[in-house]
């Protein structure tokens, strides 16, 4: 999670006792934790490696004893796990609710796009007259661009935490860079994929031009079986030669 809610009166209720260090190691475990989602590690010296307080393990010792549970994967924070659940279920919800959407406003645009193809007409989200004709005729036009990538892509980046103007900026971005079509088709798949964090999906669906492509372990193992597979080949073609 990259957002969380925080009540500065709960939390100054449960901590008045704590010193100065043993506050802040608390505020900064819980940042990790929240972050990371996943329990905070048994080992003292690397825990407070992780959040930057290495001269400080007496104080990190003192908060994971008072405010966390011990378990045999780390140390593990009950409320926050709640608010970890509620967010990935919000998330899960939202993303559903946007590809139903997308599913039905994509079907009619489907539809629309193969009525241009048959009687060779513009499309309407690119035609005033057009718009006009619909209005007249009770047609539904089909959704613009703008529609699409502010309507739809903002809620599903807001849903997942990430504030309105921030998103709004990175739609922005992707959209100046690889233009109309590549964007709405990104963020179509990514209403299908469901990713946790949508942004950083899209990111990596839409990197910046000239960047060098991230492969996973699997399209590695392939392209160098491919390589390989080309090498052969060409020796193959040398001994015929010979």
């Amino acid at each position: 999670m990259h957002y969380y809610q925080f009540n500065i009166g709960d939390y100054k209720s449960h901590t008045e006792h704590l010193s100065e260090m043993e506050d802040l190691a608390y505020r900064r475990l819980l940042d990790w934790y929240y972050l990371h989602e996943t329990p905070i590690p048994l080992d003292i010296g690397e825990t407070s490696r992780q959040i930057r307080m290495r001269s400080h393990t007496d104080c990190i010792a003192t908060v994971l004893q008072e405010y966390f549970i011990r378990t045999g994967d780390g140390w593990t924070h009950g409320r926050a796990d709640k608010e970890i659940a509620k967010t990935g279920e919000k998330s899960a919800k939202a993303a559903e609710s946007a590809k139903k959407r997308w599913d039905k406003e994509a079907k009619a645009m489907r539809t629309h796009s193969e009525c241009n193809a048959t009687h060779n007409t513009l499309p309407i989200t690119q035609d005033t007259e057009h718009n006009s004709v619909a209005k007249a005729t009770g047609a539904k036009a089909p959704l613009t661009p703008d529609e699409i990538i502010f309507g739809y892509g903002v809620p599903l980046l807001t849903n997942a935490g990430t504030p309105d103007k921030q998103a709004r900026s990175f739609l922005g971005g992707l959209r100046k860079s690889h233009g109309d079509d590549a964007l709405v088709n990104a963020l179509r798949d990514c209403v299908k994929a469901k990713p946790l964090q949508p942004l950083e999906w899209l990111a990596k669906a839409l990197p910046p031009l000239g960047a060098p492509s991230r492969k996973n372990k699997q399209e590695l193992l392939e392209d160098k079986g491919r390589s390989i597979a080309a090498e052969w080949a060409a020796q193959g073609d040398v001994y015929e030669a010979k």
